[in-house]
């Protein structure tokens, strides 16, 4: 499912995105206009934002971007493209384009943000890391923000259990903060996605941190925050994910505590109390039906059209990826190489018929059957 687009088509693209921004104004030229070239044809003359590079430099840029593009993993998935991720896709809020370093397969697997403090007690951390590894074993990528403390520790414990997280940056993507994060950052990338709806060259500002946080509820189910103040970001996202429709969970803690206020005031104002990560799983199974439907019409798409079947979980592809696991455990690689479906189609086609509960993922990012073929 990697994004197709022409030259021209992505420089313009690029154009449209360094001077007028990345927000609802392009997205919705974007959507009006049918492709990025007429929408950059028909932008209001003057509508630049005022800091946009132009002329030389806006060249400059746009090559840089391209250069960026360039190297193997790295995508830009607008909304237009059919790999843009559908939840997100809803999200009044949702950027025009997402940068993307790693596999933008994994943005439409069923996402749990999981969010809270950066100065977190040892306790939210742990509990941050045993719901995370728990959930991502149970077929959830872990979402976050990249940032110090509870974030940093569900990342690390999705990517622990052989599983995939996906961190929303508040820089480009060819930034890392904190820095102490690179190495972080490159596991991430190599088992699941970086994310950001700023050029690759961007630079850390006080301003975009806050702005990451819609892009984090637009992609997943829902949110769960585990330790969080009064002021805390946590509940900018907590509040952003209700806006859109999605679950918000919170962890309860000591009154003592004062990083469990937070927690306790999304609970009074409708956040789901949970003790358990199968508390989780249960509220979120509507919704993950209903992405999982998206993911069969996107497959659906993809399929030939003179090939027998669809590519839902009936279709000919789950077909072919069922009897590659049958009698044993096996890894994309290897259902490669069985079914001959490139790898970005077998990672849909094992998200659809794990949402149909047909098969589950082992340790170290293995499958294995577990309904009838």
């Amino acid at each position: 499912m990697a994004t197709q687009r022409s030259t021209d088509e992505t420089y313009a693209l690029l154009a449209l995105l360094r001077r007028h921004g990345n927000g609802v104004r392009v997205r919705t030229w974007l959507r009006e206009a049918g492709s990025a070239a007429a929408a950059l044809e028909a932008a209001p003359r003057g509508a630049s934002d005022g800091d946009a590079p132009a002329g030389p430099a806006l060249d400059a840029a746009i090559q840089a971007d391209l250069a960026w593009l360039g190297q193997p993993g790295r995508q830009l998935v607008s909304i237009l493209d059919p790999d843009f991720p559908p939840l997100l896709g809803e999200s009044p809020q949702a950027p025009a384009a997402l940068w993307v370093a790693g596999d933008p397969v994994k943005l439409w697997t069923p996402q749990l943000a999981i969010v809270g403090a950066r100065n977190a007690t040892p306790t939210g951390l742990a509990i941050a890391r045993d719901f995370a590894g728990t959930l991502a074993r149970a077929g959830l990528a872990i979402t976050s923000g990249l940032a110090e403390g509870i974030d940093a520790a569900a990342h690390v414990a999705a990517l622990d259990a052989g599983m995939p997280t996906i961190a929303v940056c508040g820089t480009g993507l060819a930034h890392v903060y904190p820095k102490r994060h690179a190495a972080l950052a490159a596991r991430i990338a190599a088992g699941g996605a970086l994310v950001s709806e700023f050029a690759p060259d961007t630079g850390p500002r006080t301003a975009h941190f806050p702005r990451r946080n819609r892009i984090i509820a637009g992609l997943a189910l829902g949110t769960l925050v585990v330790e969080a103040g009064m002021r805390s970001g946590s509940l900018i996202t907590a509040r952003l994910a209700t806006e859109q429709g999605r679950e918000v969970f919170a962890i309860p803690g000591s009154i003592h505590n004062p990083l469990a206020r937070g927690c306790h005031r999304l609970i009074r104002d409708g956040a789901t109390l949970v003790e358990e990560a199968t508390e989780v799983l249960s509220a979120l199974a509507p919704l993950a039906s209903r992405l999982g439907h998206a993911i069969a019409t996107r497959l659906a798409e993809c399929q030939p059209k003179d090939a027998p079947g669809t590519a839902s979980a009936r279709g000919s592809d789950a077909a072919s990826v069922l009897r590659a696991l049958t009698g044993g455990v096996g890894d994309i690689d290897a259902m490669v190489a069985v079914t001959g479906l490139d790898a970005a189609r077998v990672s849909a086609v094992l998200v659809l018929l794990e949402l149909d509960g047909r098969v589950a993922q082992a340790a170290g990012g293995r499958w294995m059957a577990t309904g009838p073929g």
